[in-house]
């Protein structure tokens, strides 16, 4: 996320994946296939590997802020990639940072950290990331009750009212993919004020977003569904010290898990089918 969402107790807040090669990055382009052994790994422990994360955490992506049990979208992903480097659950230790300093240059007291960042140009020149994990897709807020409650598909979409912010992706989405005319708001907050007031059936925000939303804005907020990816959206990257010597191999466990299907099938448990938020049919 751009920014990160503001501290509220017990409430939900959030694939199509664009990755590279194993190991391999620009940076890197030199090392060995040896250099990623666990032996020659240099984390901030030797024999383990130290992750971060906030403090709290969020459901879905830390479930009950409790992150070494592996339960949440990014407990998953931390464990999955852990075990890829060659690190057991139990030689996982767990830190917590603020967002900012994580973003900020200078020493970590972590290997890598995931608290939802998003990869941008700005953020490269102080902390390095791995390939993307997670693209964030397009999604229907609504509330219980609405003419979209319980809809499954693009097609039953089209006669709804729907709005997003302009100049937003979301925006275009209505248009692109679901074909309908929407109704253009300044900011997301005119949005969810229409939404509330029921002047509309749904708001088309970023899924994370949609989290959020729906578990603290909307009351009797619902998630009708995620738009099927397009491939472009908001990309989450592991976080890791600037030229850390452990990005190229951080980078290639996320692309092996990619490839062999592990974080599919993460992202369909904690962002899909356990956290309510289906993919609807095309």
């Amino acid at each position: 996320m751009k920014k990160r969402f503001g501290i509220f107790a017990a409430v939900v807040i959030a694939a199509a994946l664009t990755l590279s090669g194993c190991a391999k990055s620009d940076s890197a382009a030199t090392d060995s296939a040896a250099s990623c052994a666990k032996a020659d790994l240099a984390t901030v422990t030797s024999g383990k590997l130290t992750i971060a994360t906030g403090e709290p955490a969020y459901y879905p992506w830390i479930i009950d802020d409790k992150p070494e049990t592996g339960n949440g979208f990014e407990g998953a992903v931390a464990y999955a990639v852990a075990k890829q480097l060659g690190f057991t659950n139990d030689e996982v230790v767990w830190v917590r940072t603020t967002f900012d300093s994580a973003v900020t240059p200078g020493d970590k007291n972590f290997d890598f950290n995931l608290q939802q960042f998003s990869i941008t140009d700005e953020r490269k020149t102080a902390v390095d990331f791995s390939s993307p994990y997670y693209t964030a897709p397009q999604a229907i807020v609504s509330f219980k009750g609405s003419k979209i409650d319980g809809k499954t598909s693009l097609a039953d979409l089209k006669g709804a009212k729907l709005g997003a912010a302009v100049g937003t992706t979301s925006l275009d989405a209505i248009s692109n993919q679901i074909g309908a005319k929407p109704q253009v708001f300044n900011d997301n907050a005119a949005g969810v004020s229409a939404l509330k007031n029921k002047q509309i059936d749904g708001l088309v925000v970023d899924l994370p977003t949609a989290f959020y939303l729906s578990g603290v804005e909307v009351p009797n907020g619902i998630i009708v569904g995620q738009l099927p990816s397009t491939g472009s959206g908001d990309q989450f990257g592991l976080l890791l010290a600037k030229d850390s010597k452990l990005t190229s191999c951080v980078s290639g466990a996320v692309d092996a898990i990619t490839t062999d299907g592990t974080l599919a099938a993460i992202t369909d448990k904690w962002l899909a089918t356990d956290a309510g938020a289906p993919v609807l049919k095309p």
